[in-house]
């Protein structure tokens, strides 16, 4: 019965801001890192940022660097997306993603950003509209 559930998308006019939530259920946030993908009419699935247990620093692409800030709850089971400074670019239907973290030692495996086939569980997205 695992779930993510995002919220928070909306309309929002170029360089403002809007923060996405991911909501989880069903699994532990110390076992799974989750990661923020973006889907665009046209163009490929694009992996935006991913974010693990706390000893290892968040992955961004490099498009959103500087812009976007993802942080997580682990309390609460959440997982945050700040977007800043938005562009028409950004735009999309954002979904958050679940994939496993499996460690051995001080080594990780995690936060596979090439590919989304690694992450088993997802949501069902929130849209991002970027327009004056």
């Amino acid at each position: 019965q695992v779930q993510l559930v995002e919220s928070g998308g909306g309309v929002v006019q170029p360089g403002g801001s809007l923060r996405l939530s991911c909501a989880t259920s069903g699994l532990t946030l110390d076992e799974y890192a989750i990661g923020w993908w973006r889907a665009t009419p046209g163009k490929e699935l694009k992996g935006i940022s991913c974010i693990s247990i706390s000893r290892f620093s968040p992955y961004y692409s490099d498009s959103v660097k500087g812009r976007f800030t993802t942080s997580r709850d682990a309390a609460r089971n959440l997982v945050y997306l700040q977007m800043t400074s938005l562009e028409p670019e950004d735009a999309g239907n954002y979904f958050c993603a679940a994939t496993p973290v499996f460690c051995v030692s001080a080594d990780c495996i995690m936060c596979q950003m090439s590919s989304e086939k690694t992450y088993e569980f997802w949501g069902r997205g929130t849209q991002v509209t970027v327009s004056s």
